[in-house]
């Protein structure tokens, strides 16, 4: 299909820290792969496990709509606009660097690692005022079904941020079905599998594959396994 590209889990870039232990969808840090730049507005995919006790001190961003999802454990995130939280599991963290920022992430736990997805979407507006948001999500609303965990639209479900992208999480059993709709003309749809098995719009997708497609208007998609997946709606311009 030529409106499609396939990340298999093992063609990412791997980086082990000891502290750090990281895959990489697209180019990061040492890992540069001129194909794997960015899908449209999406920028960054990393999948990190951090050991316990153990975190990314403190650094810059600008300009860039950073968000982050625990898979397994919590982080604890503190910030130069004053903010000191702790993200668990089941919660959405997103902050909007803008201007510029310095945050510090860590895993607070002295005896158990923390598992998360940190994600990048290039904004559709530059310096703007950063912030910061987290939400708990519930797990039952993604039970066989689509639950949004990020829009444009400060009103909808989930967290919000600068750019026309939809996040959506599902936890199906084998065998479930759904049908996206793209929301808007010129996105396109990244994929990534947390665990199972899933097939979209024909294509057979295992654990940690990537999956992204334009040019569609709807995905057709399929459990195989039980299992539980990312859809990132995003644009395909930046």
């Amino acid at each position: 299909m030529k409106n499609t590209v396939v990340h298999k889990a093992d063609t990412r870039g791997h980086a082990d820290h000891g502290w750090l232990n990281a895959y990489h969808s697209f180019s990061f840090a040492s890992w540069y792969n001129p194909e794997r730049v960015q899908f449209g507005s999406l920028r960054v995919l990393n999948d990190d496990t951090i050991a316990a006790g153990m975190g990314f001190g403190t650094h810059p961003h600008d300009n860039m709509e950073i968000i982050s999802i625990p898979l397994e454990g919590d982080l604890a995130h503190t910030d130069s606009m004053g903010n000191t939280e702790t993200i668990k599991t089941g919660d959405v963290q997103v902050m909007s660097a803008g201007s510029g920022i310095k945050h510090s992430e860590f895993n607070p736990n002295p005896d158990q690692r923390t598992k998360l997805l940190q994600i990048w979407v290039y904004p559709n507006q530059q310096n703007v005022e950063p912030r910061y948001q987290q939400i708990t999500l519930n797990p039952e609303d993604r039970k066989n079904k689509l639950q949004q965990i990020l829009s444009p639209n400060a009103e909808d479900a989930g967290v919000w941020i600068h750019q026309d992208a939809w996040f959506h999480l599902g936890k199906f059993d084998k065998e479930v079905t759904a049908t996206y709709d793209l929301k808007k003309e010129g996105n396109g749809m990244y994929a990534f599998i947390l665990s199972g098995n899933v097939t979209i719009n024909g294509q057979d997708l295992e654990t940690r594959d990537g999956f992204g497609i334009w040019d569609t208007t709807s995905l057709d998609i399929k459990a195989t396994t039980d299992a539980e997946f990312l859809l990132m709606e995003i644009p395909m311009q930046h």
